[in-house]
């Protein structure tokens, strides 16, 4: 993969300055340290850097048609390039490169806007018809690959990252709290919003399009969506009375997923933890490569998989390397992390993800496969089972699951009302699954935020940016309804962004996602949810008998035990002293944030070792004002720590015309 950035002149009229088009580009150096590119046209510059994995001799960008009225920058995979190419060609198109990325220009011509149905991988790209003088800024169906813009007056400038932005000296960096209220209810950030104010993110599955005008006046942005996840209606899920038809079914479509998604012209390597989902895809590659695939493993205390990691790679014979992160390597990570990220990370496994692509590169690799998006497509965490039990009591519609969630929450948080549960509830379709969970992550913004936070927030709720067509949510199974919200909320916003594209792009890696294939999700979506989830004990039912097919019963029907790092041993326990200056009453005071006293009476306990052992939400929440402090002092300023600060907003002579 690679990454891009841009500035168009809505008016299409001035030039835009090449000068901080190559800052925005340096920025982002890690993602593309193969070479660069650059596209100049009437009131558009756009620049890219490129990690060079198909088509390496001849792939630079940017890419034309055959002539050369339409032009692409992209960073992705397009994963049946080979069969599409071979399409294109039989239609007349002639190809110049041997790239994935000209399957772009050629589809545009055919298609236009109705290309994306026939985009199969995972993008973000800028296509420029230059007769027509319209751009067109796209992102994958699920939301793989990142594409940030802001418009300051009548500039608007996108990239792959939000640095990439913030380095044209055009954007100034500001919170958006609003924002920042994602954090502490979803730890995740998936929606349109993002950390800082007047910048966002374009959403799974949508474009936006920029028709420059002839008169002068700027463009509109508008955004459309071009796909979304969607399930059968209750009753008409996809049930086979043949156990075996489905299994080979799945079987075949996952095998494929994994096949195409080997296609290099590099080495592929896999990662490779204790659980099932990474076990089954480094078991179909390297029974697709005939040898075994070299895997990677993270090796942390208190959580150590590495030896069932081991029995899985022994079992298909891959070379495996062990990559040890303890308490004190996570918090020398971290830092690089929230850089990564360009905002707060909740989840301190991110920055054992972070070492680990670090490994992976250090080795020479440049992709690596994962087992991302099973437990999203296929009810794989454990509040799937909690919200299965309490559905038992539901019948037609009599649903007395819906009074346990919400008495539930109100004793666990009593300063919300039943009110505002029941707002939340009707924003998004619910309760679901993920209710109690949210709820409880939730905590943290009561407990912690000043009053002047609260007051800047007023009643808006996370919940509001959701994109949700709750509508459509009505004639699902309920878990379906609960599998639709993790993909809207952490695959998106978390797994995809902390632990994805950004810890492995800060170290020049791509990763790529078999369970995230377009016919992977298709099937688990229309298969019935008995499939999904058996009687509240086996996740994953029909992976895990798919895997029985490639692995001991021992790997394939093992529990799911949940990823992550020890909270509180890596930064409170023993503090380093930039946690301490981040904590301290000083900064907090000047970040205003939150209620010095009270996390700072919390964060004393950790250090003396007083603290609850019942503390998991608060270990949460107190990483979370963590993790915003050091946020805010890399992208906001500094002085709040030791710590250097990022200084994504170098100072550039700003084009002609700019507001901000």
């Amino acid at each position: 993969m690679c990454g891009i950035a841009g500035i168009i002149d809505l008016r299409g009229q001035r030039e835009p300055d090449r000068g901080a088009l190559e800052k925005m580009t340096q920025s982002i150096f890690h993602r593309g340290p193969d070479e660069d590119g650059f596209l100049a046209a009437p009131g558009i510059s756009i620049g890219q850097r490129r990690l060079s994995i198909v088509g390496l001799a001849d792939g630079q960008q940017p890419i034309y048609n055959e002539d050369r009225t339409v032009a692409v920058m992209y960073n992705g995979e397009l994963f049946d390039y080979p069969e599409q190419k071979a399409a294109l060609e039989s239609r007349g198109h002639k190809f110049r490169t041997h790239s994935d990325t000209e399957l772009l220009v050629h589809l545009y011509e055919d298609f236009g806007e109705g290309m994306f149905e026939h985009l199969h991988g995972q993008f973000a790209f800028a296509i420029v018809d230059l007769k027509k003088r319209t751009i067109l800024l796209a992102r994958d169906r699920v939301g793989i690959c990142p594409l940030h813009w802001s418009r300051q007056g009548d500039w608007f400038l996108f990239g792959s990252e939000i640095k990439a932005i913030l380095a044209s000296g055009m954007v100034p960096p500001a919170c958006d709290e609003r924002g920042l209220d994602h954090i502490f209810t979803f730890f995740a950030m998936g929606t349109r919003r993002t950390m800082f104010a007047g910048v966002s993110s374009v959403l799974p599955g949508h474009y936006l399009k920029i028709q420059l005008r002839e008169d002068g006046q700027p463009a509109e942005i508008v955004e459309r969506r071009y796909w979304d996840l969607d399930f059968p209606e209750l009753g008409e899920e996809y049930d086979p009375e043949n156990s075996e038809d489905l299994i080979n079914e799945f079987d075949a479509t996952f095998r494929r997923a994994v096949e195409v998604r080997l296609r290099a012209d590099v080495p592929v390597v896999g990662y490779l933890s204790g659980g099932i989902d990474s076990a089954m895809v480094l078991a179909n590659a390297s029974k697709i490569r005939g040898k075994g695939v070299p895997s990677f493993t993270i090796r942390i205390p208190k959580l150590d998989e590495s030896s069932k990691a081991t029995d899985a790679s022994k079992h298909v014979d891959s070379p495996q390397t062990i990559v040890h992160c303890d308490e004190h390597v996570i918090s020398d990570a971290y830092p690089k992390l929230i850089s990564a990220a360009d905002c707060p990370v909740v989840d301190t496994a991110c920055a054992s993800l972070y070492c680990l692509a670090g490994e992976v590169h250090k080795q020479g690799y440049k992709v690596a496969l994962t087992g991302e998006g099973s437990d999203e497509a296929m009810a794989g965490y454990v509040w799937f089972k909690a919200y299965k039990i309490q559905r038992w009591f539901d019948f037609a519609g009599f649903r007395p699951s819906v009074g346990f969630s919400r008495v539930f929450r109100k004793l666990s948080a009593p300063q919300v009302s039943l009110g505002q549960m029941r707002r939340i509830d009707r924003m998004i379709g619910g309760p679901h699954a993920q209710s109690e969970m949210y709820n409880f992550v939730s905590l943290s913004r009561h407990r912690f935020y000043s009053s002047a936070m609260k007051e800047r927030l007023g009643d808006h709720v996370a919940y509001e940016d959701l994109p949700l067509d709750t509508e459509r949510m009505k004639r699902w199974h309920p878990l379906n309804r609960s599998l639709y919200i993790g993909y809207k909320t952490m695959l998106c916003g978390m797994l995809l962004n902390h632990k994805g594209d950004r810890v492995a792009m800060a170290n020049s890696v791509e990763t790529r996602y078999p369970f995230l294939d377009d016919d992977v999700i298709k099937l688990c979506s229309r298969v019935h949810p008995r499939w999904k989830l058996r009687r509240a004990r086996y996740d994953k039912y029909l992976l895990r008998r798919t895997a029985q097919r490639y692995l001991p019963d021992d790997i394939a029907m093992r529990p799911k035990a949940m990823f992550r790092a020890p909270f509180a041993d890596s930064f409170f326990v023993h503090a380093p002293s930039f946690v301490r200056q981040l904590m301290s009453e000083e900064s907090l005071k000047k970040t205003g944030y939150f209620d010095v006293a009270g996390v700072r009476k919390q964060f004393e306990k950790y250090v003396s070792g007083k603290a609850s052992k019942a503390r998991f939400f608060l270990e949460m929440g107190l990483i979370s004002v963590l993790s915003t402090q050091l946020w805010h002092h890399m992208y906001l300023g500094g002085g709040l720590c030791d710590m250097p600060d990022t200084k994504p907003n170098p100072k550039v002579d700003r084009p002609a015309g700019v507001t901000v």
